[in-house]
């Protein structure tokens, strides 16, 4: 029987590895998705017949409990939340952690890590550095994160004097508490890790601005794994170890990835400071600066004159849930006979990959998708751009202005096309809170209003 489990756990590892594989590509994301799917219920399975289980009854409970409210969550999601839900999730991963932990440490017995008041070595360090500190930092970390995005917490970096000597602080006395308990095996001790852990995720996250939410999430993603590896060991659960390390070393890849497209570097983000909400900030101060102000039936002239138009969607099209009608227009357009193109910056959005999603729920054809990197140098040939919800991935800025917070930053190169149609809410600052000259450019039109229904109403003037 053993033999049997770990070949099915064998089997489960290594869907789940072709599952990470097959979502690295829109074309194969739902081939991976499914063999997602079929190693987690191989895992499922595999842990229900652990000898070590014996309280079903409170097992079927709670995977009944928890499958009907996921299955609620996963129906009433918009495809625009994607990013509240992700972190929602990796708070309850984070969550779940402690949670074990908590268990193993008060009844070490039925874990086999030894008994109250004499917990092995190791097992105290899987549980006080990964199972607590990280699944609590996790935890209030995802749930600040969740709460900026959702909008119910200011998406502006709140930072207080002192407060990243207050972080380091909390980091070494986090490291001391862990090695008091591992000396003393205290209760006291392992219940001071959990709250000080607590604590720093919401103060490692509540200075981070809207505009690094992407790195963000994929960090908190990489960390929730790191804690799942933790229960793994806590559980004695080979399956969940190698899942939570391919899950935490995936994250902390993406989050590399993500501070490359912005420049910057993870320290950087974490340190914050930096972004702004667009809901908050009001106009800019425009100053002696004139806007060129457009109509829809303007847009629709001058794209169907064009000969080859690049879209750039950012977070106001996720917004407004203008991806329908975005691909209706691009419908449209080439049947007049116009070559049309996406351009994905690896950032836009609040999530990454957050516009490829999007797009694919609407059914854009994956060979008109490109990534900034193959796509910018194709801005000079293109007759019109239009950008729709996006801000500071298009901010000139980033190349020509040392003093910006963003120079240095890849952007797509917008500016270089004909002409650029910019749809947006009004003339205010984006959601890193920084002026964008773009907007007053000659060779720019500002469509300002609804994303869905200023696409809405450029396709009525097709007609």
């Amino acid at each position: 029987m053993t033999i049997i489990f770990s070949l099915i756990c064998l089997i489960s590892a290594i869907l789940f590895i072709l599952a990470l594989r097959g979502l690295s590509n829109p074309e194969s994301a739902r081939q991976g998705l499914t063999l997602g799917m079929i190693g987690m219920a191989l895992a499922i399975i595999t842990a229900l017949f652990d000898p070590l289980v014996s309280e079903w009854l409170w097992i079927i409970i709670g995977v009944g409990i928890g499958g009907a409210i996921g299955t609620y969550i996963a129906k009433n999601t918009q495809m625009a939340s994607l990013p509240q839900l992700v972190a929602a999730f990796n708070s309850l991963v984070g969550l779940a952690a402690v949670c074990v932990a908590g268990a193993a440490f008060y009844n070490p017995e039925a874990y086999s890590i030894g008994v109250p008041g004499n917990i092995k070595l190791i097992s105290l360090l899987e549980m006080s550095l990964l199972g607590v500190t990280i699944g609590a930092i996790t935890f209030t970390g995802s749930v600040i994160a969740w709460g900026k995005l959702q909008g119910i917490i200011d998406g502006k970096p709140v930072i207080f004097q002192g407060q990243h000597k207050l972080n380091i602080l909390l980091g070494i006395s986090l490291v001391v508490m862990v090695i008091l308990l591992c000396v003393t095996g205290s209760a006291f001790w392992f219940w001071s890790v959990a709250i000080f852990a607590l604590v720093l995720g919401v103060l490692i996250i509540i200075p981070i601005g809207g505009a690094d939410m992407p790195v963000v999430i994929s960090m908190l993603n990489s960390y929730s794994g790191w804690a799942a590896a933790g229960i793994g060991f806590t559980l004695h659960n080979n399956l969940l170890i190698i899942t939570g390390a391919l899950v935490g070393a995936s994250g902390a890849i993406l989050s590399y990835i993500m501070c490359k497209g912005m420049n910057r570097s993870l320290l950087n983000v974490i340190i914050g400071g930096f972004g702004n909400d667009d809901s908050v900030s009001g106009a800019q101060d425009m100053g002696d600066r004139n806007a060129k102000i457009g109509a829809a039936d303007d847009a629709a002239y001058i794209m169907k004159n064009a000969s080859k138009v690049i879209i750039v969607p950012g977070y106001g099209m996720a917004v407004a849930q203008a991806q329908h009608a975005l691909r209706e227009l691009s419908d449209v357009l080439k049947k007049e006979g116009v070559d049309v193109k996406y351009a994905i910056h690896p950032v836009a959005g609040r999530m990454p990959g957050h516009m490829n999603v999007l797009l694919a729920e609407a059914n854009v054809p994956y060979d008109e998708v490109f990534e900034m990197e193959d796509i910018n140098r194709d801005f000079a040939q293109a007759d019109v751009v239009y950008v729709i919800g996006a801000n500071d991935i298009t901010n000139p800025s980033a190349k020509n202005d040392p003093s910006s917070p963003i120079y240095g930053m890849p952007i797509l190169d917008v500016e270089k096309a004909q002409t650029v149609l910019f749809v947006k809410r009004s003339l205010g600052f984006g959601y890193a809170g920084i002026d964008n000259p773009l907007f007053f450019e000659d060779k720019t039109m500002m469509l300002l209003g609804d994303a869905k229904k200023m696409t809405e109403d450029i396709l009525k003037a097709f007609d």
